[in-house]
């Protein structure tokens, strides 16, 4: 999915380091190789933003309105399963008429899949997978167009082999750390439900935010103040993803009807589910900002707000990566008013209990 246009999917990554000056010379001398030397294993290399086939690296085609963007390029060629097991089973057949065998055994089966899969996949044309990146010099992040773990890992390692600096993936862990030099992770397991107790939960923080996120939108009538944009109108809807580690039923996707009022919704929180996935909008003043988030990994699917003009192409790139910048400035607004009270006790000793109230509140409605 393209930073250029459209919804932007995406992950966040702390720089160890400033990207050296010679940062596109670097990304060249790891450029993508040409396809006509693609054989029976993937190859993997960097090409430029505009499109897959975008080489060589230079500064014109790796920078765009003052970002540094370029493309992890992934190709390989593959051979389909269902071509694989039909030419084997002819020739499994072929075999054994040839050798006059009502069957063959293991080993030779593993040999004919073996000599198929050879014949056929120099006929198999490319694959091409690419994963985009910019570089966010002023916001001090780099935003990933990789949402697995997979492909994230696969980033880091060819980001940090052209560069010689690695990639720290934002995620709720990484995110206390960086801004208020705390380990997530030592935090005690919190209960949202009256009917489930602190030490019966697991600690999933990234959880616990959403959760509290979902209450204090409405405990605030959707509004929060904050210190840079001003007031910001929240929201959150479905589709939800629910989850509680442990036995039984213990993740509840909700999509019907209005989820966020759900009879499902209560009963999950009530059982001491919480909130991992959902849609969060943000607006201020008349622009909105509308995306998928999953609070486990801080992966986004966002939708920007709608140009107000015609730009050019540069600019038109630029006014959308600041608008990527505003949002994850605002969305990292509230995450700091979410660690106001989780990372002082009084304070989360007296969230908890209005969560609790919450719940309960919302159960006596239905």
């Amino acid at each position: 999915m393209s930073f250029e246009s459209g919804q932007i999917g995406f992950r966040m990554c702390y720089a160890l380091k400033e990207l050296p000056e010679d940062a596109v010379q670097r990304f060249a001398r790891k450029a993508a190789p040409p396809l006509k030397s693609l054989g029976a294993e993937p190859t993997v290399g960097w090409v430029g933003g505009r499109h897959i086939f975008d080489l060589p690296i230079t500064d014109e085609n790796a920078r765009l309105g003052g970002y540094l963007r370029l493309s992890l390029l992934k190709a390989e060629r593959k051979v389909p399963a269902s071509l694989l097991r039909a030419e084997s089973f002819m020739e499994e057949l072929a075999r054994m008429k040839a050798d006059n065998k009502p069957f063959l055994d293991r080993k030779a089966k593993s040999e004919v899949r073996k000599q198929v899969m050879e014949r056929l996949l120099p006929q198999m044309p490319p694959t091409l997978r690419a994963i985009p990146f910019v570089h966010d010099e002023r916001g001090g992040v780099v935003y990933v167009g990789a949402v697995s773990e997979q492909q994230m890992d696969a980033f880091r390692v060819n980001f940090l082999a052209a560069t010689g600096i690695d990639l720290v993936p934002v995620n709720v862990e990484t995110a206390v750390a960086h801004r208020r030099g705390e380990k997530a992770k030592q935090w005690a397991p919190a209960s949202f439900s009256p009917e489930a107790a602190d030490h019966e939960m697991e600690n999933r923080p990234g959880q616990d935010f959403l959760t509290w996120l979902w209450f204090a939108s409405e405990d605030r009538a959707g509004l929060f103040e904050s210190r840079e944009h001003g007031q910001i109108a929240v929201a959150l809807e479905g589709p939800l993803l629910l989850e509680r580690p442990g036995d039984g039923a213990h993740v509840v996707a909700i999509r019907e009807g209005v989820p966020t009022a759900s009879a499902e919704a209560q009963t999950a929180l009530l059982t001491g589910k919480k909130l991992r996935r959902a849609k969060l909008t943000l607006a201020r003043e008349d622009e909105t900002w509308s995306s998928s988030f999953d609070a486990d990994c801080f992966a986004f699917r966002v939708k920007l707000p709608d140009p107000k003009e015609v730009l050019d192409p540069a600019s038109r790139f630029q006014e959308r990566i600041q608008k990527l910048g505003e949002f994850r400035d605002m969305f990292f607004e509230l995450f700091d008013q979410f660690l106001d009270d989780r990372c002082n006790e009084k304070n989360w000793t007296k969230a908890q209990k209005k969560i609790h109230q919450w719940i309960v509140s919302r159960a006596a409605k239905k």
